[in-house]
């Protein structure tokens, strides 16, 4: 476990596996296209494997570390996709090796300044390296009004500080590479109420509005949500557009 570790997830690791949105091919096509090879790339702070998964397909071979053996242990397999726990600031990496480096809605728990120093030890030439972050849901009607709400007002004073760097974008964490245009992504499902509301149940702020005051809250905010629904049964569309910080490793 890294040094000051904020481990918000690995009590619901298995919950966070299954509830989180997976990210669009299109986007694992894009950063595979913009790797100067399809050697080894580098997924740090990979969670359950939401994007090591899809990089597998497209390299040679993934790494994929993240400090939460929890999280790790929820993750899905693929022959070529070596998980591994461990702090992004200490990787583990051989110098030199990686070709394409990313961080999926994770870059906001770093250290920068020490994450960035092993970035540049395991840079190959020509490296990759690109911060992704999605922010607030986008759900139209009376459930995206209920679902705002409940992120908003209920559990405002829960979310961690560093959620407000995941709401502007990433615009506001240093990134000393020369950056580079990305084309638009967003995460697009549609999904049933119990997937939408298991979802909402991994956020951390709810883990710590839980500490605080128990369930009651969450189950409020699930009865809302099912009165403005209609059939549970049927899937509304869900979209977070992409936030995408893209450079090369200086070395």
């Amino acid at each position: 476990m890294a040094d000051g570790f904020k481990d918000h997830f690995s009590t619901h690791a298995a919950a966070y596996a299954a509830a989180r949105p997976s990210y669009p091919p299109s986007l694992a096509d894009w950063l595979a296209g913009a790797a100067p090879r399809r050697g080894l790339a580098l997924d740090c702070g990979c969670g359950s494997g939401q994007l090591s998964r899809l990089l597998a397909e497209r390299f040679e071979r993934v790494v994929a570390t993240d400090a939460s053996a929890e999280q790790i242990a929820n993750a899905a397999t693929r022959p070529n996709l070596d998980y591994r726990v461990a702090p992004a600031e200490r990787s583990g990496v051989p110098d030199g090796s990686a070709d394409l480096v990313t961080v999926a809605q994770a870059a906001h728990w770093f250290d920068l300044p020490a994450f960035y120093a092993e970035m540049r030890r395991v840079a190959a030439p020509g490296a990759a390296l690109a911060l992704i972050a999605y922010g607030v849901l986008v759900l139209d009607g009376e459930p995206g009004r209920v679902a705002q709400d409940f992120y908003e007002r209920v559990l405002g004073d829960y979310w961690p500080p560093e959620r407000a760097l995941v709401e502007s974008g990433y615009r506001d964490l240093p990134f000393p590479f020369a950056e580079e245009a990305v084309p638009p992504f967003a995460i697009d499902v549609s999904w049933t109420l119990s997937e939408l509301a298991d979802y909402v149940d991994t956020w951390s702020a709810v883990r710590a509005l839980e500490r605080a005051e128990g369930r009651a809250a969450v189950e409020r905010f699930r009865a809302a949500l099912a009165d403005v629904w209609g059939d549970p049964a049927v899937p509304r569309a869900v979209s977070w557009p992409l936030a995408i910080r893209f450079g090369r490793i200086g070395r």
